[in-house]
């Protein structure tokens, strides 16, 4: 409650129509501030059918205060398709600044954050998770996702096989709240204290992953691809990454990043 900003209170204050993710949450929250308000549910699961209701509502000169249960709407909450909706109609949509987990997250983690990527929640099928992190593992820009409790030790191994066993990462849950952890350390480290600390597998979590590191200045790096090539279909892709870094005169972690790359072809 301590984050909720006096612009926050004030627009709450005004609404004639409140639009929120979860009800129950807006409502203690209404209470908390003493203010009775109309309330309506907009989630994930039923946005499409209320936006004819609200945009009626914002057609007769209603204000209507969107409300998601924790951080920004839209940001991985509801609320997209009314915002566009009201601005196709020429409807003026407003923002109160508020608590965001992206950038509080990004903020303690201690890694680069002149640029980065959100990703948002993985997929949930392993085989859909695991392409799209594929598809990462050459980005530079610090990445920030968001993960459900119960899938965050899957994921972690995944991003551990397919980004690098020893990328920096930081696990952020239940940030500003009473329980707030920070777990700091590579993406193994990370593995091994999921499957240790049964904490770190609850509540809302926000994972920061570190970019890929560029070629080091001064490798061949024609050399190490052509030495991965080589080596690749013999030995482990951690050994041959190995031999190639030392041949092309770069580091272990580009010759895996290279080899990784190679692999998908």
């Amino acid at each position: 409650m301590g984050d909720l900003s006096d612009r926050a209170r004030e627009a709450l204050a005004n609404a004639d129509l409140i639009a929120a993710e979860d009800t129950r949450r807006t409502l203690g929250l209404l209470q908390h501030l003493g203010l009775a308000k109309p309330l309506l549910s907009l989630h994930a699961h039923n946005e499409t059918q209320r936006l004819p209701e609200v945009l009626e509502r914002l057609a007769q000169g209603a204000r209507v205060v969107l409300v998601s249960d924790a951080g920004t709407p839209l940001l991985s909450d509801p609320g997209f398709e009314l915002v566009r909706a009201a601005l196709a109609q020429g409807i003026d949509v407003g923002v109160v600044p508020g608590p965001s987990a992206i950038t509080a997250a990004l903020a303690l983690a201690g890694l680069p954050v002149d640029r980065f990527c959100f990703e948002g929640f993985l997929p949930a099928v392993p085989r859909e998770r695991r392409a799209r992190l594929s598809e990462l593992a050459d980005e530079t820009r610090t990445m920030v996702f968001f993960e459900a409790p119960h899938r965050i030790a899957d994921s972690l191994v995944d991003l551990s096989t397919l980004l690098g066993a020893e990328r920096p990462a930081v696990i952020a849950r239940e940030l500003t709240k009473m329980h707030e952890t920070v777990y700091r350390g590579t993406l193994t480290q990370l593995c091994a204290l999921a499957g240790t600390d049964p904490n770190l597998q609850r509540g809302e979590i926000t994972l920061i992953v570190a970019g890929a590191p560029g070629i080091e200045a001064g490798a061949d790096l024609g050399l190490m691809r052509r030495a991965l090539e080589l080596l690749m279909p013999e030995l482990p892709p951690g050994k041959a990454a190995a031999i190639a870094a030392q041949l092309a005169g770069g580091r272990r972690s580009d010759a895996y990043a290279l080899a990784l790359q190679l692999s998908r072809g």
